[in-house]
C-alpha cells in the first residue's frame, strides 16, 4: 500500500472518529480523502472490508455505547452528539448492533468492545495494465435500479439502433457505473447502457450522447460470468490501485464488453473494467 492511500484512509477514519455528529456523507468523506467521489467509496470498501456507511455507523454507535456507560448525559443528547438527531432511529440502530435498547445497555453497565476495521483476505489476482485511450463517443440510455437489470436498457438501446439503422456505426458495448452497489440502495443505483459510435452517427432522443474522456486508463481484464465482476472491482480498487501509486481521475468507471451473453457461454465472457487515471 502506498503512503498516499494509507494516509488518505487514516485521515478519513480520524475524521469520522473526530466528527461523529458532523457531515459524514460519502461526498464529505471523499473530500477529506482528496479523491474523486466516484472512486473513494470503492477504495475504502476494498481496503477495509466495510463500506463508508458501515464504518460511520460502527464508529458512531461505539461512541454512543461508551457514552452510555461512562457519562451521565441523557440518551437523547448522546444520540444527537453521535449523529442521530432522531431518537427512534438511534434506538433502532443501537438495538440492531448491541442486541438491546440504549437504556438497557446503560443499566447493564457493560463497556463495549470495539470492532477493528479489517481488510478482506484472499483476493483473487487479475491482469491489470495501463493503456492510453482516445476520447470516444457513446450513445447511451440511462438506467436506474439494480445493475444486474441493466440489460433492459441495453435491449432498448439495441432496438433503437435497429430501427434507426445505426448498427454500422457501432464500435463496442459499454456499461457506466455511477454508484457503488455496496453504498447505494439497489433501487437507486445509477448507470448508463451504451454503445460506442462513430463521430458521424446521428444520435437523437431518447438516446443521449456521452463522451468517454481521453487519457491513461487502468484496465482490468476479467473472464467469466458477470456475477463475478464484484471481486474484480474489489481487487482493482483495494489491491492494484494502492500498490501502483496511481490515482483515479474524477470520472465514472465503466465496463467494456468484448463479447455478448447472447452467443457466448458465461465462463467465456470477456470484460474490461476501466478506470481513468490522473
Amino acid at each position: 500500500m502506498t503512503a498516499s492511500y494509507e494516509d488518505r484512509l487514516l485521515r478519513v477514519l480520524r475524521y469520522i472518529h473526530d466528527n461523529p455528529a458532523g457531515d459524514l456523507s460519502l461526498d464529505r468523506l471523499a473530500d477529506e480523502a482528496a479523491m474523486s467521489r466516484f472512486h473513494w467509496h470503492r477504495v475504502f470498501r476494498a481496503m477495509t472490508g466495510e463500506t463508508c456507511a458501515q464504518a460511520v455507523r460502527r464508529i458512531r454507535l461505539h461512541r454512543a455505547a461508551s457514552d452510555l456507560v461512562k457519562s451521565d448525559h441523557t440518551i437523547e443528547r448522546i444520540a444527537e452528539t453521535c449523529g442521530y438527531p432522531n431518537i427512534k432511529s438511534f434506538a433502532r440502530a443501537f438495538a440492531e448492533v448491541y442486541g438491546q435498547t440504549p437504556a438497557a445497555f446503560r443499566a447493564a453497565g457493560i463497556p463495549p468492545k470495539p470492532r477493528s476495521t479489517k481488510k478482506p483476505k484472499d483476493h483473487l489476482m487479475y491482469n491489470v495494465e495501463t493503456v492510453d485511450q482516445p476520447a470516444r463517443r457513446m450513445a447511451a440510455l440511462p438506467h436506474t435500479g439494480p445493475y444486474e437489470q441493466i440489460g433492459r436498457a441495453f435491449d432498448q438501446l439495441a432496438g433503437l439502433f435497429s430501427t434507426r439503422d445505426l448498427w454500422p456505426h457501432s464500435r463496442g458495448m459499454i456499461a457506466v457505473s455511477c454508484d457503488d452497489p455496496d453504498e447505494v440502495p439497489a433501487e437507486e443505483l445509477r448507470g448508463y447502457a451504451g454503445l460506442l459510435v462513430t463521430d458521424d452517427a446521428d444520435i437523437t432522443p431518447p438516446m443521449l450522447t456521452m463522451t468517454l474522456p481521453a487519457g491513461r486508463h487502468a484496465i482490468l481484464h476479467h473472464e467469466g460470468p458477470y456475477t463475478t465482476l464484484k471481486p474484480a472491482f474489489d481487487y482493482l480498487y483495494g489491491e492494484w490501485l494502492p500498490k501502483s501509486g496511481e490515482e483515479p481521475a474524477d470520472a465514472w468507471p465503466f465496463e467494456f464488453y468484448h463479447n455478448s451473453p447472447m452467443d457466448t457461454a458465461p465462463k467465456d465472457l470477456r470484460t474490461d473494467i476501466c478506470v481513468l487515471l490522473k
